[in-house]
């Protein structure tokens, strides 16, 4: 059954694209040509809040011509479902990049996650080619970042 599952997740960009609506952005962020990091988090979880100054150093450091980020923000709590809390918790926790509401966790379930935090590493052509979760992957997905963005130069 596992298997299944895992065979069943999604490989590209389509499903977090697909998703709507969103905040920090009228829509789904331009990724074409761009190694992208899909973040699938929720705004009051520790760990999630732990990957959140790597995500902004990987997008200080490889700028907008080669690195897209993107959050999926998956409610766990009540709270967490009431959309002007979401925007006040970017506001408050400097997430400026385009963030997708997961309300119905469509997004989640395509990319088979099961936790938060999960960082997903999608290659130029929108290619999924890492997948980790929880925290303290730092040096390993900057290291996958770096790889695949000097992939293809």
């Amino acid at each position: 059954m596992i298997a299944a599952i895992l065979l069943a997740a999604a490989t590209s960009l389509v499903p977090v694209l697909g998703a709507t609506p969103w905040a920090n952005a009228a829509g789904p962020p331009e990724t074409a040509g761009r190694v992208t990091v899909v973040d699938v988090f929720t705004f009051d979880c520790i760990n999630c809040k732990h990957v959140t100054p790597e995500l902004r150093r990987l997008r200080a450091a490889f700028g907008a011509r080669d690195l897209a980020i993107v959050g999926v923000h998956a409610p766990e709590l009540p709270e967490e479902h009431v959309h002007a809390n979401v925007v006040q918790a970017l506001r408050d926790q400097d997430i400026t990049w385009p963030v997708v509401y997961d309300d119905d966790f469509r997004v989640w379930n395509a990319y088979g996650v099961n936790a938060w935090p999960t960082q997903l590493v999608f290659d130029r052509r929108g290619k999924l080619r890492a997948t980790y979760v929880g925290e303290g992957y730092d040096a390993q997905l900057e290291r996958t970042v770096r790889s695949l963005v000097a992939e293809n130069r």
